[in-house]
């Protein structure tokens, strides 16, 4: 019984880094109707980030490398992906809806290869919080399993505070309801749209440097497998909607944890989390929380 309790305590807390990546996919998708791929490598842009801001403030005492680090991996990543969202999509804005797709496939080869020419090996990330494990009833929860959980539930939190208790909040759902009418009533949608790309992308970043931080290791295709599984939370959650991202970030990393407990080798585990999407894309294709919508004629 234990180790069923542990192993899911494991799924929450990589359903919760998944649930930060959703999050940059729904959002977006809720306004531009488009997947962003390249969202993946804005996650391993966070980690290289990361790490970079940890070996250069390896000497400050305490805590404040690792909360620079924080800081320099979220808004490099936001920046970075308004600026993608300037060179790459909006000169594609009023054109067939597959262009920036594929826009967005290229722009995610280049930062990966882009990479690649630097380091294509493993980089160590920096031990920043020691190996200790916090009893919790009958289990053992290591302190970066409590940081990691902490810190995204926070910002998921900070996030719905945001979009539901703020203007520009109210401003972004007036923009995924009908951006044309958003515009006429003269909500600068241009601007939300690059605000959304930048919020998902620290929200990215975050979770880049959260999931480094667990695994102790970072490479330049990292992000494709994480952001895939982060895309299969964004479906299966209701694609667009985020309350459903971070539902579905926590239902798969929960069913990927079981899964990996019973079956008999853990590299099951990513054909578990795929068969999931498949099984989803076929009974329930607008997701959990997903809504029924009419066809635009």
């Amino acid at each position: 019984m234990a180790n069923l309790i542990e192993q899911l305590l494991n799924g929450l807390t990589l359903g919760s880094i998944y649930a930060l990546v959703a999050l940059g996919y729904t959002m977006v998708y809720g306004i531009l109707l488009m997947i962003n791929f390249a969202h993946s490598e804005i996650f391993m842009a966070g980690a290289f980030l990361g790490w970079a801001a940890l070996i250069i403030t390896r000497s400050l005492p305490g805590p404040w490398g690792i909360l620079i680090a924080f800081v320099v991996g979220m808004l490099g990543c936001g920046i970075l992906a308004v600026g993608i969202e300037k060179a790459a999509y909006a000169p594609l804005r009023r054109a067939p809806r597959l262009a920036p797709l594929i826009s967005a496939i290229g722009v995610s080869i280049i930062l990966q290869n882009a990479v690649f020419l630097w380091r294509n090996d493993f980089l160590a990330f920096p031990l920043v919080f020691p190996q200790v494990q916090i009893p919790v009833g009958s289990v053992q929860l290591s302190l970066i399993q409590l940081v990691i959980l902490g810190t995204s539930v926070s910002l998921m939190i900070l996030l719905w505070l945001f979009v539901n208790k703020t203007r520009l909040g109210q401003a972004m759902r007036a923009c995924s309801q009908d951006r044309e009418a958003a515009e006429l009533v003269g909500i600068p949608v241009d601007r939300i749209i690059s605000m959304t790309f930048f919020i998902g992308a620290v929200l990215g970043g975050a979770a880049g440097i959260l999931f480094s931080l667990y695994y102790g290791s970072i490479k330049y295709n990292m992000g494709f497998v994480p952001g895939m599984k982060a895309f299969t939370a964004a479906v299966l959650g209701g694609i667009g909607n985020v309350p459903g991202a971070m539902l579905g970030g926590v239902l798969l990393g929960s069913a990927e944890a079981m899964g990996t407990a019973f079956l008999p080798e853990s590299d099951w585990k990513d054909v578990f989390a795929f068969g999931i999407l498949i099984l989803i894309l076929i009974f329930r294709p607008r997701g959990i929380l997903g809504e029924k919508t009419a066809d635009k004629v």
